[in-house]
């Protein structure tokens, strides 16, 4: 073993804090120590590296062209460890890090760029990682402890995940601008029959239950299209394909005046509902909360938007 090898981290930070105090004496009172446990330990450090660190002149130390040229290499490590103790802070305060989503892509449209613009506004160093998938991809995504937190609009049994409600209001139905039933501030089932319809795929949840409605009241469409997503079922409404029921925070984004669709609400009910997915074996992100709570916030003003819009359909969910 060379005598190098035997040099500590105590004989650097010593060196170090006679190259920044510019004395012995400054050094001492950095390191709360005594001058001669300076002295004593810069010489043990130049013995140990067998360099000639500092000329003596008058009583006081003069660093020469070796202890200026180790000096840079040692503030390069200095530099390092205090990045990562930079980083450190900025993880414990919330400032940094990174949150993986998974979701359905009407949550990536129509609730999540409002709640990641009130996560990022109080943690504005968080890089957050949308990723849209239908079902059942999102369920297996989830299962698989691929992301931090998902959003999806039912709770039944996810291997290795635990369901959350934080939303539930009523679909609604969305006509092209125009539509003769516009007329109407609520639509029942019967308004329906004989009109072209565009539906969900026949595999959608959502599909199947607006197929039990109107089954169940004995009212018949003309099924034109078929599509897998809300954004794509308004925007076949909006050329004119046909009337459809799609979830309301879809239908309030897309509804805008000038947009060509229109929303009205229903004279029954479907609810549509949100919940929070935690994967359950996926190690703990401290910041899955804090995004939990920038959902919440943004549901509740959902609801607020959703009732001045349709009235009764709107609904908070329970919390706590």
């Amino acid at each position: 073993m060379s005598d190098a090898s035997l040099l500590t981290h105590r004989h650097v930070e010593v060196f170090r804090a006679v190259m920044t105090s510019g004395s012995v004496t400054g050094a001492a009172e950095a390191l709360s120590t005594s001058q001669p446990t300076i002295s004593r330990e810069l010489s043990r450090m130049e013995s140990l590296l067998r360099l000639s660190l500092f000329d003596r002149v008058r009583g006081r130390l003069q660093p020469t062209a070796q202890a200026y040229a180790l000096f840079d290499e040692v503030q390069r490590s200095y530099a390092g460890l205090e990045r990562v103790a930079d980083t450190a802070l900025r993880l414990r305060q919330f400032t940094e890090g990174q949150l993986s989503l998974a979701c359905l892509p009407a949550f990536a449209h129509a609730l999540l760029p409002g709640a990641c613009a009130r996560f990022q506004a109080a943690h504005p160093g968080v890089s957050v990682s949308v990723n849209p998938y239908e079902s059942p991809l999102l369920e297996e995504r989830l299962a698989a402890q691929a992301h931090d937190l998902g959003l999806a609009e039912h709770d039944s049994a996810l291997a290795g995940a635990q369901a959350a409600l934080l939303l539930e209001l009523d679909e609604v139905a969305v006509l092209p601008a125009g539509h003769p039933l516009l007329r109407k501030k609520r639509l029942a089932a019967s308004d329906f029959a004989g009109h072209a319809f565009v539906s969900f795929h026949p595999r959608d949840r959502y599909r199947q239950w607006v197929d039990k409605v109107f089954a169940e009241a004995g009212v018949d469409r003309q099924l034109a299209v078929e599509t897998d997503s809300a954004v794509a079922v308004c925007a076949m409404v909006r050329h004119g394909l046909g009337l459809a029921i799609v979830n309301p925070l879809t239908a309030l984004a897309l509804s805008e005046p000038g947009s060509g669709v229109v929303a009205r609400p229903l004279a029954f009910s479907i609810p549509f509902r949100v919940y929070s997915v935690r994967p359950a074996h996926r190690p703990g992100n401290p910041l899955v909360s804090r995004f939990e709570a920038a959902v919440a916030a943004e549901c509740d003003a959902l609801v607020d938007a959703v009732g001045r819009a349709w009235g009764r359909l709107a609904r908070r969910a329970p919390r706590g």
